[in-house]
């Protein structure tokens, strides 16, 4: 591809504000790791990924050059939503290891140069957990009942949920218990599933008992928390009907505004925040607290990122937007825009371990159905993962993305374990198909994932196609296309301090997005048609090798110097 022309294009300044300084801390501009720690690597054959094969896999990580790790839920837990039912903060379950394996995947990714965060779910525990079986056991409006939301029920003879509000997960948010000689009780809330009774937050109980687990982690040396569902916590008192409490079983977003997004929450923020700023005075390193804001309007979001609150929280509305130029450079504008008022950074992110996987989104299929022009897919999320590591601010991926997985859309219905598909009696396809164990070995049984007979959700055989070690042999792979972009990204400054500068030039085709940070220049062609490549630019790196003199091709991203 020629890179040589008489003059450059003219910018067309776009008027956010500048990124990160110099002397920012770490996660303003880190690359987080997510680990589903079951679906990662299993170093004891039973066919559910551990800690151990964490540890194992650290050096993998340190090459494929993130800057940190999140872990997933390794608590105690029955298991009944795969970890986010937690019935012991202060442990680890014996599936995944114990409490000396965890410290020394502390110790060994610290000692590599990778920070470490974990999960933490505050909405809600297990029924598991003491706290809630002392409820069950205690009276109505006793103080171990106060620690959750029990009410009486309505209707003949209470029989009637206590309000309208539904599950996320599907059916109602609410559960009836049974007392000890078999007659039907209080009911008693849960947003997700009835194994996950959501804690009253009203009573401050609740928050000295966290901050106590936060002080335990952190004296274990974590460097920070994702806080799961972090828009719930407080109700609105009283529990009232919310007109569209149903919207939140149909769409899986928070929309009922009396059960999520409550003023209150942020006063939990802002407790949060001066504990982990105090043991940044103490030492010195900065921790972080990054929040799962499920609200969908970026104004919104960024409140949870004032000076005084969390560091930052991911931009779902990045994650949910279709390839088009248009919708790209209008989401990044409005997430920069608000998100930067607040004096924090974005936190970017194109999948999870809850959304079906940005190849299969890019290529047009849906989870559960056919799997469209995978080809295509991945050709997109090649290209938009250059888009994302150029832009201003934190970048977190998630495990399997970097080996170009699609989503496994055809996993057997006596396969799927997901709560979301069996509450909505199948109408919800659940998230199983993100989450199957990742391909380590392209030709070996469980594709190097457990020595056992087999994982804990089957592997398709696509999957020897997409072997980290096959990748590593062949050199245009998208492993080695994420080795190279995480590579320019830490060694070349711009990417960490030149302010974002919407890129225009003349007679620009429609269909591309285009912005420079400093002397580096992103273009990304979402269109079905190859365009001019940038005059007067040094190509250094693009998504694709399909490289035509003068052109950039489709659905392909480039990084420039200019």
């Amino acid at each position: 591809m020629s890179t040589t022309a008489p003059a450059p294009a003219t910018p067309e300044l776009a008027g956010l504000a500048p990124s990160a300084p110099r002397d920012a801390p770490w996660w303003r501009t880190a690359v987080v790791y997510q680990i589903y720690i079951r679906s990662f690597r299993d170093s004891t054959g039973t066919g559910t990924g551990d800690l151990g094969g964490v540890l194992e896999r650290l050096p993998y990580l340190r090459r494929l050059g993130v800057d940190a790790i999140w872990l997933s839920p390794f608590y105690p837990s029955p298991q009944h939503d795969h970890g986010y039912d937690v019935a012991d903060y202060e442990g680890v379950d014996p599936r995944f290891g114990d409490l000396d394996l965890m410290r020394q995947v502390i110790n060994h990714a610290h000692a590599l140069g990778l920070r470490v965060m974990i999960d933490i779910v505050p909405n809600h525990c297990s029924t598991d957990h003491p706290w809630f079986r002392a409820a069950l056991a205690a009276a109505p409006e006793s103080p171990e009942r106060a620690l959750f939301h029990f009410a009486d029920g309505r209707g003949p003879d209470g029989t009637e949920p206590p309000n309208n509000w539904r599950s996320i997960f599907g059916g109602s948010s609410w559960a009836r218990t049974t007392t000890a000689d078999g007659t039907p009780g209080q009911y008693y809330l849960h947003s997700f599933a009835p194994e996950q009774a959501d804690f009253n937050w009203a009573d401050p109980r609740v928050g000295d008992y966290f901050e106590s687990i936060l002080r335990f982690w952190l004296d274990l040396g974590v460097d920070g928390f994702r806080i799961d569902v972090a828009h719930g916590l407080h109700k609105q008192p009283g529990l009232p009907d919310d007109p569209q409490a149903a919207l939140d079983e149909t769409t899986g977003d928070p929309v009922n505004s009396a059960a999520w997004n409550r003023p209150e929450v942020h006063d939990v923020w802002r407790r949060w925040r001066k504990l982990t700023d105090a043991y940044e005075e103490r030492d010195g390193r900065a921790r972080v607290l990054v929040g799962e804001i499920g609200v969908l309007d970026p104004r919104q979001v960024a409140l949870y990122q004032r000076p005084d609150e969390l560091h930052q929280s991911f931009l779902f509305e990045f994650l949910r937007t279709d390839w088009d130029a248009t919708a790209f450079h209008d989401v990044i504008r409005r997430g920069m825009n608000a998100v930067t008022a607040s004096g924090s950074a974005v936190s970017w992110v194109l999948n999870n371990h809850d959304m079906p996987r940005v190849v299969t989104r890019y290529a047009g299929g849906e989870p559960g159905g056919g799997p469209g022009d995978v080809g295509l897919g991945e050709r997109r999320a090649r290209a938009a993962l250059l888009m994302m590591l150029a832009l201003p601010g934190s970048v977190y991926l998630y495990q399997g993305e970097e080996l170009g997985l699609a989503e496994v859309v055809d996993l057997p219905v006596s396969a799927l374990q997901d709560p979301m598909f069996h509450r909505s009696a199948g109408a919800r396809r659940g998230r199983d198909g993100c989450r199957v164990p990742l391909p380590w070995q392209a030709d070996t049984p469980s594709y190097g994932f457990t020595s056992a007979s087999a994982a804990w959700l089957p592997q398709p055989r696509w999957f020897s196609s997409y072997g980290a070690d096959e990748q590593q042999r062949r050199g245009a792979s998208t492993l080695h296309l994420y080795r190279a972009a995480l590579a320019l990204r830490s060694a070349v400054p711009d990417f960490r301090h030149g302010e974002l500068v919407w890129h225009r030039p003349p007679d620009s085709p429609d269909g591309v997005v285009s912005f420079r940070r400093g002397r580096l220049l992103c273009t990304v062609n979402c269109g079905p048609a190859p365009v001019p490549a940038p005059e007067a630019a040094a190509l250094l790196l693009s998504s694709t090798e399909d490289l035509e003199e003068g052109k950039q091709p489709p659905h392909s991203a480039a990084w420039w110097l200019v």
